[in-house]
């Protein structure tokens, strides 16, 4: 005499599985059938191919123009406050403070020394003006977020580095010279055998690829010449 079966068994009903969403897999502690199961929740990845938020080119700390432009200002402020200190004291002014009242009250505006004073002070106003408004580091080229907390560079120096050996890699391809800037990456190569052709287009295809490949926030421009090196002697 057999044993009697399962009522789902004997009425020859199937058992629903659980429905599984993209990327998720069964709960185990989940006894409900027929109910979407959901991964549990997760720290977030990072968003790909450049978060918001700012994609300028980095600010440099303008340690040295700041250090010096300082200084100066001490030395010239330390200068006039002790000779006015000294005259307020009861001794006669500087020599130096004497000459250039004299001079100043003497001489015209149109005197060669007064415009010559003036442009290297405009000029010096100038120049510090454009170190206060320019970002600097030009050597540093901005790369794209991959997470919206890191700001991440890459120097021009390892950036033609790179783009050198890919172009080493291309069949025929003898020397290879790279100079890179912020909106252009120029190439100079010399080829010692192959069609010129040829290797133009190979390292066309490599180093547009080895290009987006650096992950900048604008990729330069690229510029190849190819040529045949020059004969010896």
């Amino acid at each position: 005499m057999s044993e009697p079966r399962d009522e789902g068994e004997r009425e020859g009903t199937t058992q629903r599985l659980p429905v599984l969403e993209e990327g998720g897999g069964p709960d185990p502690s989940s006894d409900a059938p027929g109910r979407a199961l959901r991964p549990p929740a997760g720290p977030a990845a990072p968003p790909q191919g450049g978060g918001r938020g700012r994609r300028g080119r980095f600010w440099s700390a303008r340690r040295v123009p700041a250090a010096i432009v300082a200084l100066l200002v001490l030395a010239v402020a330390g200068v006039f406050l002790y000779d006015i200190a000294s005259v307020r004291a009861g001794r006669p002014a500087m020599q130096w403070r004497r000459t250039l009242a004299d001079q100043l009250a003497q001489r015209p505006l149109d005197d060669t020394w007064v415009l010559l004073g003036a442009g290297v002070v405009a000029a010096l106003g100038l120049w510090l003006i454009v170190l206060a408004a320019t970002p600097g580091l030009r050597d540093v080229l901005p790369m794209r977020r991959t997470h919206p907390d890191v700001r991440a560079g890459l120097h021009r120096a390892a950036a033609e580095l790179v783009l050198r050996d890919r172009a080493m890699e291309v069949a025929g391809v003898q020397s290879v010279r790279v100079r890179m800037s912020r909106t252009r990456a120029d190439v100079q190569v010399r080829s010692h055998f192959r069609d010129l052709d040829e290797v133009r287009a190979d390292l066309d295809l490599v180093l547009g690829d080895a290009v987006g490949g650096l992950g900048l926030v604008r990729p330069p421009r690229l510029s190849v010449r190819v040529r045949r090196p020059g004969r010896k002697g």
